[in-house]
């Protein structure tokens, strides 16, 4: 499920290398971050700082209003946060272009997150936890069908970042896609495809989103979307699904590595760790040299034994 990439490696990647492997249902790991952190004085304030003026859960900076939201606190605090969000925001969406150029082609740059508080016990709701396994549905709002891709830095100066993983969203939908009613019945396939009144309501909220109404694509959905949504939803509400050890894995990430992951292919949970920069992405499915491992085209017919099993 781990596939390191050190600066040697890394150095002779193709620029679809890393795109195959993610599309394969890998977590990319970098033993060193490939994108340079903000300063030693940076860090330090967004971990000494920020915990105690929070007013949601993480901190985010959204580039494309080049809008902070988040802490409770203005003025300086606010500034010099915002400043350092963006700043990171850029490195990754560089980093990412360079490193992926066609895989990144069309993809919609979201948020840039720090996690200040520590995820092990936060006791939320069920859909909430990121402590239980899941694959993610949705972000910002629909998705249709396009790729959930998030990149992670550990900033603690000293602990692990510790993650779990139940494998891949084909295999999850393989043992429990009729169970978790996502399934189509035998014979017949998931109409994915929203009809004409669902592409005019989405079409009508991204054109709203354009005009600066950022709500507006939060409230949009599709048919994939709804399906989706469902099986995160039972992954995290059945308890004998989180008790199974079938597939499960562990991994700790120590200070200041760095990894990436398509979370709406790999099933995952972070047991603990406090300290983090999350940058998230929607990537076309069109970019895709692999769609039809996709979880778009596995969840239109009912599920089968995984078929692929080629090396990414």
């Amino acid at each position: 499920m781990l596939e390191t990439f050190d600066a040697s490696r890394l150095k002779s990647a193709g620029p679809t290398t890393l795109s195959d492997v993610l599309e394969h249902g890998r977590i990319i790991y970098f033993p060193e971050s490939p994108v340079p952190l903000p300063t030693p004085e940076d860090i330090t304030f967004l971990r000494e700082e920020l915990p105690a003026r929070l007013k949601r859960k993480n901190v985010s900076y959204y580039p494309e209003a080049q809008r902070l939201v988040g802490l409770a606190s203005e003025g300086d605090i606010a500034e010099r946060t915002h400043r350092i969000l963006r700043g990171h925001s850029r490195r990754v969406t560089d980093f990412l272009s360079g490193a992926m150029p066609g895989f990144v082609k069309g993809w919609s740059v979201g948020t840039s997150s720090f996690r200040p508080l520590q995820e092990r016990g936060r006791k939320l709701k069920a859909h909430a936890s990121n402590e239980l396994i899941h694959v993610d549905a949705g972000a910002y709002g629909a998705t249709h069908g396009d790729r959930i891709l998030r990149f992670f830095i550990n900033l603690h100066p000293t602990e692990e970042r510790r993650w779990a993983t139940r494998g891949t969203f084909e295999e999850l939908y393989h043992r429990y896609g009729e169970t978790a009613g996502v399934a189509p019945a035998a014979g017949s396939d998931h109409p994915l495809r929203p009809g004409v009144p669902g592409r005019m309501y989405s079409s009508l909220l991204r054109g709203m989103s354009r005009l600066g109404l950022r709500m507006a694509r939060v409230i949009d959905t599709s048919p994939y979307d709804r399906v989706m949504r469902r099986f995160h939803n039972f992954m995290k509400d059945t308890p004998e699904f989180q008790a199974s050890r079938e597939g499960y894995e562990e991994f700790g990430f120590p200070p200041f590595s760095a990894w990436m992951v398509l979370t709406d292919t790999v099933s995952h949970a972070c047991l603990s760790g406090q300290y983090a920069l999350v940058d998230t992405f929607l990537i076309r499915l069109s970019s895709c040299r692999h769609p039809t491992i996709a979880p778009y085209h596995l969840l239109q017919h009912p599920p089968a034994p995984p078929s692929r099993r080629e090396a990414a």
